[in-house]
């Protein structure tokens, strides 16, 4: 009876359409999508055309994440940094509510590396593609083999980096970039970064997917693989509890399983942010006085339409977007 009540109050307010809804006794918040970075004001912006129009999560995740792998940045996409001997290479990995995940790693000359992941997925008995075979399967499907080469931008950078072939990779880069063009674009000194675009969404029928695709670090060793295409650390959705993803140093999100972890942290009962900061704090713990020179950060999202996020350094901000009006910046908290 006082349910009903409260219905009919609301109903009598016109409230009854707002975009929420009943799941155990709390009110959902849907359709939803957050992405990392900067970029992925750009990026929710597609994943939001199919989200408005009742689209599916993992159509959305799909399509918001193309937007950046076509941009001129340094992070993502074929016109990204090379690995030191000047190759560029591609990860990514994508996951639907029904568990089901595929991923690439090592791949290169495809354009949208997370399209090939998703073909995985569906058309394949296997979880994981890598390197030659990764190409060929997509080349299988009707994907192109890009021209070889580096872009004018990339081969600028990698000329500047041969001057001294030093490793150091330079942490929270994305946030000293003009935020106020919300796309990423190299830096004119130099320096480069190693980062990511990862997105979750929620849906109007309230199923979660997500999705994650990388050029990795610039720079890196021929051959190396983060986070990013590894289902459990950069990127998981379970559709009872919630979906995460992160960006940063894959190898020390890896250590964790970082994605992975905060979700079963959420199954405890933990909100998303406080489920990212356990993660990250165990992270901290990890790498102790190393922890100053990495970044390494998480996003959430549960069942219930509640979000958050914990990184390990101040200088993260990751995109959320409710409506078409309602697409924002938010700087997550940090350890350290």
């Amino acid at each position: 009876m006082l349910a009903r009540r409260k219905f009919l109050q609301l109903s009598s307010l016109g409230l009854s359409s707002l975009p929420f809804s009943s799941f155990n006794n709390k009110q959902v918040q849907k359709p939803l999508v957050l992405s990392t970075w900067d970029a992925g004001i750009n990026a929710n912006k597609a994943a939001w055309k199919v989200l408005r129009n009742n689209g599916r999560a993992l159509d959305a995740v799909e399509q918001g994440v193309m937007v950046t792998e076509l941009e001129r940045n340094c992070c993502v996409g074929l016109g990204a940094n090379p690995d030191r001997d000047g190759h560029v290479t591609l990860d990514a990995s994508i996951m639907d509510e029904f568990s089901n995940c595929g991923s690439v790693a090592f791949l290169e000359r495809i354009k949208h590396p997370i399209q090939v992941a998703r073909k995985v997925m569906e058309n394949t008995p296997h979880v994981m593609l890598v390197g030659e075979g990764a190409q060929q399967f997509a080349l299988s499907q009707g994907f192109i083999l890009e021209k070889d080469g580096l872009s004018p931008e990339a081969e600028k950078e990698y000329k500047k980096w041969l001057e001294k072939s030093e490793y150091k990779p330079v942490i929270n880069i994305e946030n000293k970039k003009n935020q106020q063009a919300f796309a990423p674009t190299r830096l004119s000194n130099g320096d480069w970064n190693h980062d990511t675009i990862g997105m979750i969404a929620l849906d109007a029928a309230g199923n979660l997917s997500g999705s994650c695709t990388t050029s990795g670090m610039g720079f890196k060793m021929r051959g190396r693989v983060g986070d990013s295409p590894i289902i459990g650390a950069g990127l998981f959705v379970d559709n009872e509890v919630g979906a995460a993803v992160a960006t940063g140093q894959g190898e020390d999100i890896i250590r964790v399983g970082g994605s992975h972890a905060v979700i079963e942290l959420m199954r405890q009962g933990l909100s998303p942010e406080a489920a990212c900061k356990k993660v990250i704090e165990r992270l901290l713990k990890i790498k102790g006085d190393q922890a100053k020179n990495i970044q390494a950060a998480i996003i959430a999202i549960n069942k219930n339409g509640e979000y958050g996020s914990y990184c390990l350094q101040k200088g993260f901000d990751y995109a959320v977007c409710t409506s078409d009006q309602n697409n924002r910046l938010v700087s997550a908290k940090f350890l350290i």
